[in-house]
């Protein structure tokens, strides 16, 4: 089969693979833009300063549900009003909101670039940090649920990632 018959009949290939120094350009800037749950999680666990802070960018009823121990709260909503109350612009911020299914933090990431603040997103949200079994608190004070094996190795320190 010929590569033009491969990629008319495959939808994986219909539309070809950028050239390899574009791949490699668009997935150098997509680690500029984003944070992946266990990165952010390793670098709050080790001692001293890990130089970002986290921001949840969900609701007050959202972030009562569980949230990153030691994230600051600011709805995307208020970021505009209260960011500057909050945030220091000389320190890089991760925001979340709940998931790869809502672009909270994505809406949060880019109305703090717009006031000037060197922003990643933590890709999985709250989701995620609690699917691979990271402490969250609660109101009633931390929890931690068992690791799902389709989101973190069940028997090793991390993926290999």
């Amino acid at each position: 089969m010929t590569t033009t018959a491969l990629t008319t009949a495959n939808p994986v290939l219909r539309v070809a693979p950028a050239a390899p120094a574009e791949a490699a350009a668009y997935f150098r800037a997509s680690l500029a833009f984003h944070a992946d749950v266990s990165d952010v999680a390793a670098a709050l666990a080790q001692d001293g300063d890990p130089g970002f802070v986290v921001v949840d960018s969900r609701s007050t009823e959202s972030w009562d549900q569980g949230h990153i121990p030691g994230a600051i709260h600011l709805p995307t909503a208020l970021v505009p009003e209260q960011a500057e109350q909050l945030l220091d612009r000389s320190v890089p911020v991760v925001t979340y909101c709940w998931g790869p299914g809502c672009n909270g933090a994505t809406r949060a990431a880019l109305a703090l670039a717009e006031l000037g603040y060197q922003v990643k997103e933590m890709l999985g949200g709250f989701e995620y940090w609690a699917r691979e079994g990271f402490e969250f608190e609660t109101w009633q004070g931390r929890e931690r649920r068992t690791a799902d094996p389709l989101t973190a190795p069940v028997e090793a320190e991390n993926c290999g990632c």
